[in-house]
């Protein structure tokens, strides 16, 4: 029997996903790497003397690349939200045009 086999033989379920405040949760992340980097930018010149510029590239990518991130969890819950409505207001009525 291995280290792990109580874990991967399939006698637990997984657990439900976690849902929460997504749209803040990678709002504060972007706005996080976004204010890293404005932070450090006054110091590019250390930066750059002592080799570690990839500090300020690294909170630009994180700040860019979070973007995308946010406009599609923005997108999610708004299709969630609807998706929710429609089955809240029930079935959608028959169309008897001939």
């Amino acid at each position: 029997m291995g280290l792990f086999s109580k874990w991967t033989s399939g006698e637990r379920e997984a657990p439900e996903p976690l849902e929460g405040n997504v749209v803040g949760t990678v709002l504060v992340g972007v706005a996080i790497w976004l204010g890293l980097l404005l932070v450090q930018l006054p110091f590019y010149g250390w930066f750059r003397d002592n080799g570690h510029t990839w500090w300020l590239w690294t909170c630009a990518a994180g700040g860019v690349l979070g973007l995308p991130g946010l406009w599609y969890v923005w997108r999610r819950e708004a299709a969630l939200q609807r998706e929710a409505e429609a089955a809240a207001s029930g079935p959608a009525p028959e169309d008897t045009t001939p």
